[in-house]
């Protein structure tokens, strides 16, 4: 079981380490509390310093939307980490690595189902390449040489992986990763999986813009908040103060 465990649709009650700061509101025993603590020590990740990328794609001459798709752990803080980012025109939670009818929350959470927990990164690129869009996944939006865990959160469903849609997008992601390795800007090797993008599925509704919708919410606060702090202190020319969101695309055009 993923171990954040379950939750409840449209509600707050969310349990499992998701609720972890939640948890010291309600006081708990002095070795609960202990314990609690100690899980929270270890979740926050640092950003680290990266080089671009050697290898990148050109701007189309045509211009046009390019999309990736990338998981690196809870999506609610690297769907973040992208609206943030100046230049994509839209990023959405949900899952890839496995089949539609297994494209939900609580399934994907049995670990049984080879979904990751991913965002759909839309950009121009025009204003920012895919290259760029790497270096910011590598840096702030998740740690790319933990195996099947993000701080908090195990399983496979919090992997680090990128689904390409193209030779050229693996091309430049397995360059990238070996320069990366090569340069040694990471105290572990990178563990990113590369996988070929099969399907990509919108997750729920209560999952998109939680970080925006919620930054209050422990979770966020304690692990994703600062991933948009580092991404305005080490991107500041990528950084935009107002996001794009889900809700704002999907909202009646007057």
């Amino acid at each position: 079981m993923a171990s954040k465990g379950s939750m409840a649709h449209r509600t707050p009650a969310i349990v499992g380490r998701r609720s972890l700061l939640g948890a010291l509101i309600v006081g708990l025993p002095l070795l609960a509390l202990l314990s609690v603590l100690g899980d929270l020590a270890q979740a926050e990740e640092p950003a680290v310093t990266i080089p671009p990328p050697v290898q990148d794609q050109a701007a189309p001459a045509g211009g046009g939307a390019q999309t990736i798709v990338l998981a690196g752990g809870c999506f609610w803080g690297v769907q973040g980490v992208f609206e943030y980012t100046k230049g994509v025109t839209s990023a959405v939670s949900g899952y890839a690595g496995g089949t539609k009818e297994t494209a939900h929350y609580e399934m994907v959470g049995t670990e049984r189902t080879g979904h990751a927990e991913s965002v759909q990164v839309t950009y121009d690129p025009k204003q920012i390449s895919l290259g760029r869009i790497l270096q910011i996944y590598f840096s702030v939006a998740h740690n790319p040489t933990e195996l099947n865990y993000q701080g908090p959160d195990h399983g496979p469903s919090y992997r680090s992986a990128i689904f390409f849609a193209s030779d050229e997008q693996k091309k430049i992601a397995e360059a990238y990763i070996a320069q990366l390795d090569a340069a040694h800007v990471f105290n572990k090797p990178i563990v990113t999986k590369l996988e070929p993008l099969k399907g990509f599925y919108p997750a729920e509704d209560y999952h998109q813009d939680f970080l925006v919708l919620h930054p209050s919410y422990p979770y966020i606060v304690y692990n994703d908040a600062p991933k948009i702090d580092n991404l305005k202190r080490l991107f500041a020319d990528q950084y935009r103060d107002q996001p794009v969101t889900v809700m704002a695309s999907n909202r009646p055009s007057q």
